[in-house]
């Protein structure tokens, strides 16, 4: 009967994830989307709670009743400009699980196989399916196992360093020690050789060491990585936990935490692939070249930055009758949202035609500016991504340029040598008049010149984005 109820719980529980998977593509069903994830985890916990071999009822409430608050209390505090840390974050405690569920199968294998006929016999849960596996069998619990804890340590190492550059708290710059490549490479080849001695003999030792060298390659792998790529890390370690929780899922025949892993890794990997080739990259080139790789020296930025003050801005945009509206991460840094959807809903009600041009990668984590507008009820059919809207700029009057930076940056197309050469980018420059909010003269977050702020239909409008907006609005006729 137990496994019977949980079998079918998990069924239901997996139909809801993929549900929830699908909700998420589309701004609409993203709220009932969210509800079956957690419908469908409810559900699992409980399945779990009750099901064959549950133990420690106590302990378990207790962990879920700590968690639970903790979630609570992080989700209120957290800004959503910090959102992309915090999944990093996320991953890497999924990291962290498997490899303390990868090494918890390694000894119960070691303990059941220390075991005689009768002490096997009154063995329960977990233990009693080790007892009962074959030879052959166990060798593939111990190769499961074995990439469970790898995929886990490289997962936690590089969810930590992915986390601290995205926090400022590590430097976002590619760094790697003397050796390089080398250094990842022969981490995986003795990772490798220690996965034939563990299939052998099932050391703990070859574990351990196996552990330590993946730890290592998850660290070195993502310092290498520049800090404007970490848009398409996260999305690599999400999808990295994901297969980590797969492996994990094999090793303790949990069909749930299989089919789950599996749709987390291979959602993840799918969108890797997408946000690369938003930045005509190859997924290859990010996680072994880093970003800002470069053939030769960038091209000279000629002219000045020429300013204009809020009056000017209201004055041109009075007068305009196409406006299009490009976000990036500055405008969360200001949480300057409602004050947008302000601005916009008022030149709405005066006839023009507003619209705004989301890049796949604008922001640090996918669909943040997406989630962002969609808060503060700009409407959705306003709201369209790079594809649909960059043969419109030639024919707008207006474009407003609220704290992006790479993303419309004309370096891309002009300047073969810049460490963004081919990147697809909104063609803002291309529009008649350009006003680009921003705090000051700097680089932005990739440390690359924009030749757009100098461009002769281009004026910046200086100063906190939500602040500048706000000054806009009383001008709006």
């Amino acid at each position: 009967m137990e496994i019977g109820f949980t079998t079918a719980a998990y069924v239901v529980a997996a139909v809801l994830f993929i549900l929830s998977l699908g909700g998420l593509s589309g701004q609409e069903s993203a709220k009932r989307a969210v509800w079956y994830g957690i419908v469908g985890m409810a559900l699992a916990v409980a399945a779990t709670l009750i099901g064959p071999g549950a133990g420690l009822w106590q302990l378990s409430l207790l962990l879920i009743l700590a968690g639970g608050i903790a979630g609570w209390v992080v989700a209120q505090r957290v800004q959503m400009t910090e959102m992309p840390q915090l999944v990093a974050a996320m991953h890497s405690l999924v990291g962290l699980a498997a490899v303390f569920i990868g090494f918890n199968t390694h000894f119960e294998m070691v303990r059941v196989a220390g075991l005689d006929d009768a002490g096997r016999a009154v063995l329960d849960g977990f233990a009693a399916l080790v007892a009962q596996k074959s030879p052959v069998e166990i060798a593939i619990l111990r190769v499961e196992t074995f990439l469970g804890v790898f995929i886990g340590a490289v997962t936690f190492t590089g969810s930590v360093i992915a986390f601290g550059k995205l926090a400022g708290r590590v430097d976002g710059k590619a760094k790697k020690l003397p050796g390089g490549h080398v250094l990842n490479a022969g981490a995986a080849l003795i990772s490798l050789a220690l996965l034939l001695v563990y299939l052998q003999s099932g050391s703990t030792l070859a574990l351990i060491g196996m552990t330590i060298a993946a730890l290592f390659i998850g660290y070195h792998l993502i310092m290498g990585i520049g800090g404007a790529d970490m848009p398409v890390v996260v999305s690599m370690l999400n999808s990295y936990s994901g297969w980590a929780a797969a492996a994990i899922g094999f090793s303790l025949s949990n069909d749930l935490l299989i089919v789950t892993g599996a749709l987390v890794g291979s959602s993840g990997a799918i969108l890797s692939y997408i946000m690369c080739k938003a930045m005509n990259r190859s997924f290859v080139s990010v996680i072994l070249g880093g970003f800002g790789t470069t053939t030769g020296p960038a091209m000279e930025v000629t002219g000045e930055q020429i300013a204009i003050d809020a009056e000017g801005v209201a004055a041109a945009l009075n007068d305009a009758d196409s406006i299009i509206i490009i976000p990036g991460y500055g405008m969360a840094v200001a949480q300057a949202q409602q004050s947008v959807s302000e601005l916009t809903r008022k030149l709405r009600a005066k006839g023009k035609n507003v619209r705004f041009a989301i890049h796949p990668v604008a922001g640090r984590l996918p669909g943040h500016m997406n989630v962002l507008l969609a808060e503060a009820k700009v409407p959705y059919d306003i709201v369209l991504e790079m594809d649909e809207i960059n043969d419109d700029f030639p024919d707008t009057d207006v474009v407003i340029v609220i704290g992006s930076n790479d993303i419309v940056n004309p370096a891309a197309q002009e300047d073969p040598n810049s460490p963004i050469a081919g990147m697809p980018v909104l063609e803002c420059w291309k529009a008649k008049q350009v006003f680009v909010s921003k705090r000051g003269q700097g680089t932005g977050y990739s440390g690359i010149e924009n030749p757009l702020f100098y461009k002769e239909n281009t004026r910046m409008f200086y100063g906190d984005a939500k602040k500048s907006i706000d000054a806009l609005l009383p001008m709006i006729e």
